[in-house]
């Protein structure tokens, strides 16, 4: 064997874990009060999420296209490669880094809250030393076991993907038990009342914080008319390549596949599926348990966790625990596994220096690329949680850049090899219209729209990451740019 190679180690049941834990992160647990409920309501998020799962079939089917024309570590980075050049491949490539790699930092922001949330007012890691970040203070022991569980999962990614796809398949499982045991608790419990869901499309969470509004207060900052409900069906559909970033997370892994590439559809189809009943229900649930949620909500509560104490007591706690944190490591794993197969890839193709294709003799995985991964995911503990919503506009865009590859190489590639179908290029078409709708949402401001695009600092990321790129592009440019 080519001690410089992949080795085919993943079954079905793996790939499926891989791709429902990166979609599935802290922020189905965490967005209900951060992002979802103010922005949304229960209404606008679940037309949002359920609109963005269907976009997200239409452009599944162009993956189920390309991955067998192209079984490569890199997914879209190699479908652009062989359809429009290197060039194109570089950009596509260099986004859909940080759309996997943002995820890893993004998730272990969340360690600390987690514990945070369930040890009440012992505040066991609110030791040591500690500085502030946008109104957010970092302690020590949140940072170092943050830290710690970034380390370990990056170890055990290093050990062998089939060892990861274990962990990963167990820690998938159980994120979905806890989400449908919280779900039928709210369905049977006579605490979760459709009343408590109102406003359905969310409030004006900056205007009613700054009158110091109450629950009462609430429907003067309600968000009405077709311009307010149409803001908020966009503010969650604009993010929808970032909530399901992870479900194209599979042809990143396709060297590793130990099973026949027609059952690709059919995995990416369940992933999302999975990830759109576990966005609504989780947004759901959290209102519908909470009379006072906006309240919740302004006060920077964890109203999801707050929700389930209401519905199952203790139980209900400990539920959430197990839930979040299996859906915060099952993401650490899965984008530790997509973003290193893909600089993998990068650097196999001398895009990215030889540094980080070099593969590791005795387990067969790309070494030096997930230590990079392991390294640039530790500034997550350091930067703190209110750089979340950062990281997830850039990974919104970097996602968004790569499907719109996908689709259209998918376009080129049905029409020179003449194997397409009439429904495979609408599909495709589609998938293309989309995706250039979700970068223009989330770059362009767009007036009587708000809540919508980026805010300053993601601008700024994004100039940031950018540049990074064009130094890269320079200085690997004569290798690449060889035929």
């Amino acid at each position: 064997m080519d001690n410089n190679s992949l080795r085919r180690q993943l079954s079905p049941m793996h790939v499926w874990a891989i791709a429902f834990g990166c979609v599935i992160g802290w922020g189905s647990f965490i967005n209900p009060g951060k992002k979802f409920l103010p922005n949304s309501g229960v209404a606008g998020t679940t037309i949002a999420m359920i609109l963005g799962a269907l976009v997200m079939i239409i452009i599944a089917f162009s993956y189920a296209y390309m991955v067998p024309k192209y079984p490569n570590a890199g997914g879209e980075f190699s479908f652009a490669k062989n359809t429009f050049g290197k060039h194109m491949a570089f950009l596509c490539g260099w986004f859909l880094v940080v759309a996997y790699l943002t995820n890893v930092p993004m998730n272990s922001t969340a360690i600390g809250l987690i514990v945070d949330g369930l040890d009440g007012s012992a505040d066991i890691l609110k030791f040591g030393f500690h500085y502030n970040i946008a109104g957010f203070d970092i302690y020590m022991g949140e940072m170092l076991l943050s830290m710690a569980v970034l380390i370990f999962f990056g170890w055990l990614n290093m050990i062998g993907v089939r060892k990861a796809g274990i962990v990963q398949t167990i820690l998938s499982s159980l994120l979905v038990t806890c989400v449908f045991v919280l779900f039928l608790s709210a369905v049977f419990s006579a605490k979760a009342k459709g009343v408590n869901m109102q406003p359905i499309w969310g409030f004006d969470k900056a205007a009613a914080k700054a009158a110091g509004a109450v629950t009462a207060d609430i429907p003067k900052y309600a968000h009405t008319g077709t311009a307010g409900v149409l803001s908020a069906i966009l503010a969650t559909f604009a993010i929808a390549p970032w909530a399901y970033v992870g479900f194209d997370a599979i042809p990143q892994a396709a060297e590793e596949f130990n099973f026949s590439f027609k059952k690709v559809s059919f995995i990416m189809m369940i992933a999302i599926v999975f990830g759109c009943f576990v966005y609504v229900s989780n947004n759901a649930v959290a209102a519908a348990a909470l009379e006072n949620w906006p309240e919740r909500v302004m006060a920077g509560d964890w109203v999801l966790l707050i929700a389930a104490e209401e519905l199952l007591g203790s139980f209900g706690k400990v539920l959430i625990g197990l839930g979040v944190s299996c859906a915060v490591l099952s993401g650490i794993m899965g984008f530790y596994l997509a973003s290193s197969r893909l600089m993998y890839s990068m650097s196999r193709e001398g895009y990215l220096p030889e540094w980080f294709g070099k593969v590791n003799e005795k387990y067969g995985t790309p070494r030096n690329a997930i230590l990079f991964c392991i390294l640039v995911s530790l500034s997550g503990p350091i930067l703190g949680r209110e750089a979340l919503g950062w990281f997830v506009d850039m990974s919104a865009i970097g996602a968004s850049i790569g499907y719109f590859f996908t689709c259209a190489s998918t376009l080129k590639t049905e029409k020179r090899d003449g194997d397409g179908s009439a429904f495979l290029r609408a599909m495709a078409i589609t998938g293309i219209g989309f995706s250039l709708a979700f970068m223009i949402l989330q770059l362009i401001p767009i007036p009587g729209l708000s809540g919508v695009h980026f805010g300053k600092e993601s601008y700024i990321m994004l100039v940031i990451w950018v540049l990074l790129g064009l130094i890269f592009y320079m200085k690997q440019g004569k290798k690449f740019r060889e035929e």
